[in-house]
């Protein structure tokens, strides 16, 4: 704080040190009295002293107020110290002002935004009629063809509904439902979904049975477990998924082609898509970075351990209610 004040007022300090120096020395080559120079550089310094203290207390009180407001910053205007001069003023002016401009320009974003949710909303529950139209239609077609068509708009399906959890990201703490489930139940749901694409590839599924509470939002917790059974199913060609639990903790292990040492750290970011991904085109590198996304907030500790042709192992820790309810 010294140092700032000092600073702040090197002009006055430069000022009063020139008067300290030339004050005497004309003083004494007048041929003035020690006496009377002396007296007169005591009142100065008592008097600059004094004037120095209080523009210190002064100069404290804004810059810790000012400190206040820094950390504080959000789109809404802040009462600002009383100004000293006109200049102070005009800055503070400006500030407002531009608070003005910023909470009108947020506000038009948020609108506008709103409406391109509402509208992308709107358009995934309408996409879902035709689906279901065509869903229909494939019952009079020849089975093994309509076998292929099935899985294709399945995966249609599953794009539409994520890109509506997408939509729903931004507002997920508003949409969480937090109870206490039964974790496999919600395993064999998913499982079940998912059991075309299964068949499809031909793939197994071994679920060792367990009993597992756990307090979650059983909606994002089956969107969670959705999506890694999506990626292990697009990565893996023969074998299967192992399911299993571990205390307080889900395994879900694929026979896949496995992950790359250099692709592990950024397998959660937005867009990336790493080795496989180049592999497959048509990866978007979103599906992942929604599981994190949903993880954390659900509070739950995501792992994946993986070897290239050998599979993928995901770990998802859940919290105990402890650990729950205190976060």
């Amino acid at each position: 704080m010294r140092k700032c004040y000092i600073n702040y007022r090197r002009g006055v300090f430069l000022i009063l040190l020139l008067v300290w120096l030339f004050f005497p020395l004309i003083h004494f080559l007048y041929g003035q009295p020690m006496a009377s120079i002396l007296y007169s550089c005591i009142i100065m310094t008592f008097l600059s002293s004094i004037f120095l203290f209080l523009d210190y207390m002064a100069f404290s009180k804004k810059k810790n107020r000012m400190d206040l407001l820094l950390k504080d910053l959000t789109t809404e205007s802040k009462e600002l110290p009383i100004a000293d001069n006109s200049l102070e003023k005009n800055y503070q002016e400006m500030i407002s002002a531009l608070y003005e401009i910023m909470k009108k320009n947020k506000t038009e974003m948020e609108k506008e935004h709103q409406e391109q949710m509402e509208y992308y909303t709107m358009w995934m529950h309408q996409i879902k009629t035709p689906i279901s139209a065509m869903e229909l239609s494939l019952k009079n077609i020849d089975s093994k063809e309509r076998r292929g068509i099935e899985g294709e708009l399945f995966k249609i399906e599953q794009y539409v509904e994520m890109a509506l959890h997408y939509v729903k990201m931004k507002d997920l703490s508003s949409d969480l439902v937090i109870r206490e489930y039964e974790v496999s139940d919600i395993v064999k749901v998913s499982i079940k979904k998912y059991a075309s694409l299964f068949i499809n590839k031909k793939l197994s599924v071994t679920i060792v049975p367990g009993v597992m509470y756990v307090h979650t939002d059983s909606k994002w917790l089956s969107f969670l477990i959705e999506q890694i059974l999506s990626n292990s199913i697009k990565y893996t060609n023969e074998g299967g998924i192992h399911i299993s639990f571990a205390p307080n903790a889900l395994v879900i292990e694929d026979t896949g082609i496995g992950i790359r040492e250099e692709d592990k750290a950024r397998i959660f970011e937005k867009g990336y898509t790493g080795y496989n991904g180049r592999i497959d085109k048509k990866a978007s590198g979103i599906g992942l970075y929604l599981v994190k996304k949903v993880a954390d907030s659900l509070a739950v500790k995501i792992q994946i351990d993986s070897k290239v042709g050998q599979g993928t192992k995901v770990i998802l820790t859940f919290p105990d209610k402890r650990e729950f309810l205190f976060e």
